[in-house]
């Protein structure tokens, strides 16, 4: 009978005790619930990242460190128990409005970690509750700040702002808010159709003007690629007249050269023996020569009068020849040679004949 009455008293103890030991860190979004108020049992081990907060007499007395503790009956008692760890909160979506005046649908995930248990345990009475709500209240005045498509393109440095406005108002409650990341934002959705719009707009546009950037681009390469030809073709024209002409320059001198030399050699053979018999040999064969080109490319010709007699014509030249070398000594062979030629067109009685 005793034993059973003090299993009944035990249990109205335990019960009544669960019932007034406060639950923190709940939110009716995560129904998160925080450990539990352990009793004291004098002997006590506290667990790894956990900061039991302990009153005696009804005041603050000290904080316990993981491990083992002892604290003394009935006057000691574990007034909070705070998590050292990592804490994800998500924050509820909310409105708010840009500065251009458009409503957006904002929600977010903040991470957060206790650094003073002391100050989280008195400093506020809901520590999660309040940072939830100044997270709130700090989104919505920094999207006030930026234009809807400012709030696209500077997520980090809107995130990287929040968080500092929230540890400006934290540091008195023993919280450092390490950062907080927005998941989603919802625009309504006459605004999605004009973005779309201006999206689908930009695309055109920038696919117009890399056409005609292409068309230009193709235009000046065909230009180019002319110049370059009409650069070519009149340097190779350049190079080939210089070739010519540095061809038939060496030409000219080769020919000189020949000519020079042949008649340095007539010269020799003329002062040779028998060089006059063979002067008039040299001299009835291009006279031959030059009666069988007649009238075979014009038909008006000059003729001597003795077209036939060929030896008076060479002994005539000869002695022309002959006459010159005694009155011009020092005249060169080859010289009195040309000079002989010159008189043979002009020797005799010639007589103009015109044929049709």
């Amino acid at each position: 009978m005793m034993l059973r009455t003090l299993c009944r008293t035990g249990g109205a103890i335990l019960q009544q005790t669960q019932r007034t030991a406060p639950r923190l860190w709940v939110t009716p979004a995560q129904q998160r619930w925080a450990s539990s108020l352990p009793m004291n049992t004098v002997v006590l081990f506290v667990p790894q990242q956990e900061a039991w907060v302990v009153e005696r007499m009804g005041r603050f007395h000290r904080i316990l460190e993981p491990g083992l503790n002892f604290l003394i009956p009935l006057l000691d008692k574990i007034r909070y128990v705070q998590s050292l760890k990592e804490i994800v909160i998500d924050v509820p979506e909310q409105s708010a409005v840009s500065l251009d005046n458009v409503t957006l649908q904002i929600d977010g995930v903040l991470y957060l970690r206790i650094l003073d248990p002391f100050k989280a345990s008195y400093g506020v009475e809901d520590p999660e509750y309040a940072v939830t709500q100044l997270a709130q209240t700090t989104m919505r005045s920094e999207l006030g700040k930026l234009t809807l498509d400012k709030v696209f393109r500077e997520r980090e440095s809107l995130n990287s702002n929040i968080v500092h406005s929230i540890n400006q108002a934290s540091d008195e409650w023993g919280i450092r808010c390490l950062r907080y990341e927005i998941k989603d934002i919802h625009v309504p959705p006459r605004v999605k159709e004009s973005m779309q719009m201006q999206v689908e707009a930009e695309r055109k546009k920038r696919a117009t003007v890399l056409e005609s950037e292409g068309t230009r681009e193709s235009a000046i390469n065909v230009a180019e690629g002319r110049k370059q030809a009409q650069i070519l073709a009149s340097e190779g024209q350049k190079a080939e007249q210089i070739n010519k002409a540095a061809g038939e320059a060496q030409a000219v001198v080769a020919k000189a050269e020949a000519k020079a030399k042949a008649i340095r050699m007539l010269s020799e053979a003329l002062t040779e023996q028998n060089g006059n018999a063979a002067a008039s040999l040299s001299v009835a064969e291009q006279y031959v020569s030059a009666f069988s080109n007649l009238a075979k490319q014009s038909n008006t010709i000059l003729l001597p009068s003795n077209t036939g007699d060929i030896s008076g014509m060479v002994s005539q030249a000869m002695s022309i020849y002959s006459t010159l070398a005694k009155t011009s000594p020092g005249l060169a062979p080859g010289g009195a040679e040309e000079k002989g030629g010159q008189l043979e067109d002009q020797s005799g009685s010639p007589e103009e004949q015109r044929t049709q």
